[in-house]
């Protein structure tokens, strides 16, 4: 009996947050919508001016073939829309850095249609 009491109370002290406010929050809800409707991320525009770095970065990013974050094409100039990427040597607006496992930002590159997808 003890058990069962210890059990259902463990329970609702773990779930009770999320009981509370009607919704799980966005922290919880995991990788799934990361990318806000005004196209940012950690305060970071997801457009204009990028650069490589190897350590230190804004936003970590994962390159993938499904299920991206967001859709990004490259472009030389006019960098201005959701999703239009120029890479640069020299003042950025964000610097990332590729990584394989643990992303902020998993993107897919794309030739036309850049965006939330």
């Amino acid at each position: 009996m003890r058990k069962t009491r210890l059990v259902v109370l463990l329970t609702l002290v773990i779930f009770l947050p999320f009981l509370s406010s009607g919704t799980i929050s966005s922290d919880a809800l995991g990788s799934g919508g990361k990318v806000g409707s005004d196209c940012t991320l950690k305060g970071k525009r997801l457009y204009g001016k990028f650069k490589k770095v190897d350590s230190f970065p804004d936003l970590k990013v994962q390159i993938v073939d499904a299920f991206p974050d967001l859709k990004v094409q490259m472009v030389d100039a006019f960098p201005d829309k959701c999703g239009k990427w120029k890479m640069v040597d020299s003042f950025p607006d964000v610097k990332i850095q590729f990584v394989t496992s643990f992303p902020d930002l998993k993107i897919k590159y794309v030739n036309a249609f850049p965006g939330l997808p």
